[in-house]
């Protein structure tokens, strides 16, 4: 942009030698022949580089129109120089610069020092022009940058308001738990006595009247009896649920290799009977907790030999494939282990691989297969118990492969580590 320069002189031939000066260097020039026509463009127009103004004016003179211009904070940041052929003494000269004035430039005008002079007050505009603009820029981001702290500050607010009511909500939660577990661990335990009470009941009764009864009779007593045993058996799953529920997560080393030695030699009967065959290859050492991860496992080779073919011997696989930190969060860090408990038992659908670890869900009737739906649920929990999870791949009549994921790396006090 052109720079703009009012020029003020009551005579013609002094405004236009000026403009003729100052032409080449590409300034913008605003004329004025009097004081008062000047004041009249500043009203309207205040973005002046700079102003030439004569001294000797009739009516206003130089210095009474510097006065005026000044009394309007719009108008202070122009600087004005004085054109006079006179030489008016020091006091007279301290008058103008007390008005406002920056400089003198004395008739006959010099036109190399006229345009140095109007130069450097131009160039002091322009950098005071960015400068302006750049404190504008400045801010505008200060205030964003204030808003974005104030809505930050709203927001962590927000959260920590949000976060102590989670943490409120949690601690409802667990208490609520603790109970629902108390409760559950009551209940099972009260209803065992009426249920042994029954079973004795019942076997006194068929001990003593069992000549006396006709087939019916006989066949209720024992309905009665495998009811009241399959009643029983829930209830010992239920408080084993409850108790691994409560159980506080301790972990140590153990070889995964002996611990699943263990546990197929607990099921040796079991084993026996199927003439099933067992294989357990490559296991890591890693910190579990093995008064849970024992009936983890139990649980997951009871079901491989239970829901095994009829024409064929079970085999299990007991594997691990190579650790990766695929977990189910896509951005896990975590690396886990995968252990695979592979069978050619009859299977299932893979539509059920989420259903059959929920409380109570089982895909077959009891008299089927016996089972109360708890044990893959107790698995779950178990797996979730050490920062890990599981997952089912199945075909019926293919088989089924149950995977258990453990972190290779478990967060563990150094209680736990000695």
């Amino acid at each position: 942009m052109k720079q703009r320069i009012l020029l003020v002189d009551d005579r013609e031939d002094n405004l236009f030698s000026m403009e003729t000066i100052l032409e080449p260097d590409g300034y913008e020039f605003v004329k004025a022949s009097s004081g008062r026509q000047a004041l009249k463009i500043l009203l309207a127009e205040f973005d002046f580089a700079l102003i030439l103004m004569d001294v000797k004016m009739p009516n206003l003179n130089g210095f009474e129109t510097a006065a005026l211009i000044y009394e309007r904070e719009k108008l202070k940041h122009i600087p004005i120089i004085f054109i006079t052929a006179n030489t008016y003494g020091e006091e007279n000269i301290f008058k103008g610069y007390r008005t406002g004035a920056v400089d003198y430039i004395y008739k006959p005008v010099n036109p190399d020092l006229l345009r140095a002079k109007v130069a450097v007050f131009v160039d002091l505009y322009k950098k005071n022009q960015q400068l302006l603009l750049q404190e504008k820029k400045l801010t505008a981001i200060n205030k964003s940058l204030q808003n974005e702290i104030n809505d930050r500050k709203a927001s962590e607010e927000k959260i920590i308001e949000l976060n102590h009511q989670l943490l409120k909500n949690i601690d409802g939660l667990e208490k609520a738990n603790r109970e629902l577990d108390r409760f559950a661990f009551m209940a099972s335990h009260d209803l065992q006595e009426p249920l042994r009470k029954i079973l004795a009941f019942t076997d006194r009764l068929y001990i003593r009247h069992k000549d006396k009864l006709d087939e019916d009779g006989l066949f209720n007593i024992d309905r009665i009896q495998k009811s009241a045993a399959r009643m029983q058996e829930l209830i010992k799953d239920i408080l084993t649920f409850s108790k691994y529920s409560a159980q506080q997560d301790h972990f140590e080393q153990v070889d995964l290799n002996l611990l699943l030695q263990d546990v197929v030699d607990d099921l040796k009967p079991m084993v026996a009977e199927k003439k099933a065959r067992i294989e357990i290859s490559g296991l890591p050492v890693l910190f579990v907790n093995p008064g849970l991860i024992k009936p983890l496992f139990s649980n997951l080779l009871s079901n491989s030999l239970k829901y095994c073919k009829k024409d064929e011997p079970p085999f299990i696989r007991i594997y691990t494939a190579n650790a990766d930190n695929a977990g189910r969060d896509a951005g896990a860090q975590t690396k886990y282990c995968r252990i695979h408990v592979n069978d050619n038992g009859i299977g299932f659908g893979q539509q059920y691989a989420e259903q059959i670890f929920e409380m109570f869900q089982r895909l077959h009737s009891n008299t089927e297969y016996e089972g109360t739906g708890i044990g893959l649920a107790l698995c779950k929990l178990i797996a979730e118990k050490h920062n890990g999870f599981i997952s089912a791949l199945s075909k019926e009549s293919e088989g089924s492969t149950f995977i258990v994921s453990l972190p290779l790396h478990q967060e563990v006090t150094r209680k736990e580590i000695a």
